[in-house]
């Protein structure tokens, strides 16, 4: 059965005086055809005003309320990195010999994978809501449990009997991370649905770049609490207990600034259309989104109310949620399910490598002597702005070259050259490891920071824009949850394994065969890439797949 019904009307006999001949039946069908019709005119030419309509300040509010959200998101994923660290200086002042100073491996593991964990629990359930309930139902409450676990964390301490600050912890990150992973399909989504079909791609490309804002705020964050507290550090090192609880709360700002304009933003028009069915919701958020008095490219109430009076009655009550048995028909055919195993199995095969990379940079720093020596103060203030340097060399150049050049060389082709030049930069890193660190550290750090450009300016963009385009409204936001937890299976697997091997022959003596892995799953995602479509210049609905869908 065709997913739009067919614009042909069945000619039907007329008498003398205009009336259809013909029984009762014929009638119904009639009147039930045409008014399809007229729900398909109206939805095509709705469609069309949203996806031809001029950028404008909707769209800049769109990127800006879903990108500072995703700030706090990376802010709050990578803040760890750093808080991990500085805690091992307050909790462990007094250990003896190479444990001084320092967070245990087991701990900072679970730490970090804490809340990739709950990544993984927010990303199905929220993708599931979203598609179900709504995007405007479900958007905000991401945030807030983000902004409560985020203060609630930073607060955390040991208690009485029991539990120690690094279960507190845990426990709070493991609830952040639920949140944090809820934002992914929604803020994807909500971005890719209110888009216009020419600059859809660097809209959510956009808003996907302030996870390097929020990375490099995270660094600038700590080296000023650190700067702050240098001479009560420097006299007591328990001090810097402040320091890594005020980098960690202060990741609630962003979000509360959000929160707002998150929870007051309206539903998208492609879920009222297509799932509530709500022809004079949608047609009114239109005008109030992208429509104005003088626009005479979008459809007036006046206009469309011939239309809609016809096809109102049929509509209104037919929404069309989506269940588990519709998901299991659409996706049992292999034209729908390669699409969906192709953006899953990209998105873990990259976040292996870089949630390898980028949660343990202080490790990689340390490993090729860019940090410790000196006092706590200066071993840390070494180790954060090393975390910058990275951060602004690499990845933040990373990220903007993909929003200027997404919709003209096309998503597909930018995850192509980002497989193949990270799989080239991984496998000279890790087979030529200690020949560069010996001959130039700076050399390794250009070919690391080139890694940091190829995963942003390639997959870690494209596999996170992908399914926000190519499957159906009714399950767009499932999809993108289920290709991101696969995402963050890889970055469990990655942090799991990281730290199991990175010190086996010796301290940190692993970690050019973990570079040599990092490689082999660029390779496993630049295979399956040729199961994904590019989705340059096409409207959402002509990469849904449910055309003559039988």
């Amino acid at each position: 059965m065709s997913f739009e019904p067919s614009l042909q009307v069945p000619l039907q006999k007329q008498d003398t005086i205009g009336n259809y001949v013909g029984s009762s039946s014929d009638a119904d069908k009639y009147t039930k055809q045409a008014a399809d019709n007229n729900t398909l005119a109206i939805r095509r030419q709705a469609l069309s005003d949203y996806d031809n309509a001029k950028f404008g300040w909707f769209h800049v509010k769109t990127c800006l309320v879903a990108g500072v959200g995703f700030f706090t998101d990376s802010y709050d994923i990578f803040a760890i990195n750093l808080c991990s660290l500085i805690m091992g200086y307050v909790y462990y002042a007094d250990a003896k010999g190479s444990a001084k100073n320092t967070t245990p491996t087991k701990i900072d593991v679970w730490i970090k994978g804490s809340t990739q964990l709950g990544c993984i629990i927010g990303q199905f359930a929220f993708g599931y809501l979203a598609d179900r309930l709504g995007r405007k139902r479900m958007y905000g409450v991401e945030l807030i449990i983000i902004i409560v676990c985020t203060i609630g964390g930073s607060f955390a301490g040991t208690t009485a009997r029991g539990l120690s600050i690094y279960w507190i912890l845990f426990i709070w990150r493991l609830i952040l991370g639920i949140g944090i992973g809820g934002d992914y399909p929604v803020s994807a989504i909500i971005t890719s649905e209110f888009a216009t079909t020419k600059n859809r791609g660097a809209m959510i490309a956009t808003v996907f770049a302030m996870q390097g804002a929020g990375i490099i705020a995270a660094a600038i964050v700590a080296i000023i609490a650190l700067a702050a507290f240098k001479g009560a550090i420097d006299s007591d090192q328990l001090m810097l207990d402040y320091v890594w609880r005020i980098t960690m709360g202060l990741g609630a700002v962003p979000g509360l600034v959000a929160l707002y304009f998150r929870l007051t933003i309206p539903e998208t028009p492609r879920y009222t259309l297509d799932v509530e069915q709500d022809i004079r919701q949608a047609t009114r958020d239109i005008k109030s989104t992208v429509g104005n008095k003088n626009d005479n490219n979008i459809q007036t109430d006046n206009t469309l109310e011939p239309l809609r009076s016809g096809a109102a009655t049929a509509t209104e009550s037919k929404s069309q949620k989506p269940s588990w048995k519709e998901f299991y028909h659409h996706f049992k055919k292999w034209k729908n399910f390669k699409v969906l195993m192709g953006t899953s199995v990209t998105w873990f095969a990259l976040d292996v490598a870089f949630y390898g990379i980028n949660l343990n940079s202080s490790i990689i720093l340390q490993a090729i002597g860019f940090s410790g020596g000196g006092t706590p103060y200066h071993q840390l203030l070494k180790t954060t702005a090393g975390n910058i340097i990275l951060t602004l060399l690499g990845t933040i150049p990373g990220y903007w070259v993909t929003v200027f050049t997404i919709d003209r060389l096309g998503r597909r082709t930018i995850q192509i050259i980002g497989f193949v030049a990270l799989i080239i930069l991984f496998c000279i890193l890790g087979f030529a490891y200690h020949q560069i660190l010996n001959r130039s550290i700076a050399g390794f750090v250009v070919l690391f920071t080139l890694a940091q450009f190829f995963q942003n300016f390639g997959p870690n963009t494209t596999t996170f824009i992908i399914p926000s385009e190519t499957f159906p409204t009714r399950f767009r936001s499932t999809c993108h949850g289920i290709s991101a937890a696969c995402g963050k299976i890889g970055a469990v697997i990655a942090q799991l394994g990281f730290f199991q091997l990175k010190d086996r022959g010796g301290k940190n003596a692993f970690i050019p065969q973990l570079i040599k892995i990092f490689a082999l799953f660029m390779l496993v995602g630049l295979l399956f890439t040729w199961f994904v479509p590019e989705t340059k210049g096409k409207t959402l609905e002509e990469l849904s797949n449910e055309r003559d869908e039988d």
